[in-house]
């Protein structure tokens, strides 16, 4: 089969990762795989990837003299870009319910990203939480597949470095994405008696207030000898799909601390493998990090951290299994290049009476909110807050 994946970016970063992962995978399966973004990626920009080199990339503009038999869209804003790739079949990888990036003041942008689960389109995603959530608000035939893990890299090393003395805690992420809530992590582990602060970051910095050690745009090749040399990873992430990160420690014998932030429950049991807070109970972060402090308590937690990376899926067991999924869904029935033509122009009309809000148009206003009322009620709510005030209850 020839299979294209749409890209919105080729930096360095945990969706990003899982679609080289797939893909890479599927050409070593034997198919013909293509990676999609509105300009030509260079190998520089994913050399950073270690199967990057075995996927053909090209644009949108290069798509009109290309027929695939599947297209597989994989961020929000690419779904409204489909109608450009000519395929016999659409599917949609959903790695996070992204209308929840947005803070309550861009509802505009929460209502463009959650209409692109209208356009009809059968799913693959990562978590239980988002196939349960597609599937009761949307109808959508959803197919699970959890991620994997490359148990060639993340495995515990011995280093000078995991002879420390004291609680070393790393943070993960960006500093400048909001629902990944780094800062705030920082200065939480900071008020705690751990000894010292690594942070594995996407973000292109040299150094961070209140940080020992700063690691920057870091291969995933690379990752496991920071891992190793921490004793925990403190994430305290506000929205997550299936987060890798603790999953990663777990394989490299740390324990973790995160908030009961969605797709926790795929691997993270409290106070069995890591602690599970409840989001912006700081002082309870704190003393989850202090409990770290006694040595009985952490090696129990790291000892069954390890048990629980031992029977996770490698993405060599993961890809198969996306592989089977995309067999499955090319059976069914999806939308085609025409519908898709035909829905991007409807919900980018739709997108733009939102935008301007159009308050005295209360015809066209109680149309769209029955329909969404109807059909579509995540969307309705979002869109009554947006729009209709006090018009429907």
């Amino acid at each position: 089969m020839k299979i294209v994946f749409t890209l919105g970016s080729p930096k360095i970063g945990g969706g990003t990762n899982v679609i080289f992962e797939h893909a890479g995978r599927l050409v070593e399966l034997g198919e013909e795989v293509y990676i999609v973004s509105d300009k030509k990626v260079k190998y520089k920009d994913c050399a950073w990837h270690s199967k990057a080199h075995l996927l053909k990339f090209i644009t949108y503009k290069d798509c009109k003299n290309l027929k695939f038999d599947i297209a597989i869209a994989t961020w929000w804003q690419t779904v409204y870009k489909l109608y450009n790739i000519n395929a016999n079949k659409y599917i949609y990888f959903v790695q996070s319910i992204e209308s929840k990036f947005y803070k309550n003041n861009e509802l505009s942008l929460k209502t463009f990203a959650e209409l692109t689960y209208c356009f009809g389109l059968p799913v693959i995603t990562e978590a239980t939480w988002i196939k349960k959530y597609l599937e009761k608000n949307y109808g959508t035939r959803v197919e699970l597949v959890r991620n994997g893990i490359r148990k060639d890299i993340y495995k515990i090393l011995e280093t000078e470095e995991c002879k420390h003395k004291g609680l070393r805690i790393l943070v993960e992420g960006p500093v400048d994405v909001d629902f990944k809530n780094v800062p705030k992590t920082i200065k939480l582990v900071k008020k705690s008696r751990a000894d010292e602060i690594w942070l594995l970051t996407s973000s292109n910095i040299k150094k961070y207030p209140g940080v020992d050690k700063v690691f920057s745009n870091i291969k995933p090749a690379e990752c496991a000898k920071i891992y190793s040399a921490c004793d925990a990873i403190v994430k305290l992430s506000y929205v997550e799909g299936m987060f890798g990160p603790p999953l990663e420690m777990f394989h490299c014998g740390g324990t973790c601390v995160v908030y009961n932030v969605t797709g926790a429950d795929e691997y993270i049991i409290n106070e069995f493998n890591g602690y599970i807070v409840k989001k912006d109970d700081e002082d309870q972060v704190i003393k989850c990090i202090n409990k770290l402090k006694d040595i009985e308590t952490l090696n129990r937690l790291k000892k069954n951290a390890i048990k629980t990376a031992e029977k996770w899926d490698s993405w060599e067991e993961s890809s198969n299994k996306f592989y089977k999924s995309i067999k499955r869904l090319n059976e069914c029935k999806t939308p085609t290049q025409d519908d898709l033509r035909k829905s991007t122009k409807m919900f980018l009309s739709i997108h733009e009476f939102i935008v301007n809000e159009s308050p005295n148009n209360y015809s066209l206003k109680t149309k769209i909110g029955n329909y969404f009322r109807k059909n579509m009620k995540p969307l309705y709510k979002i869109y009554y807050k947006i729009v209709t005030k006090n018009d429907f209850e």
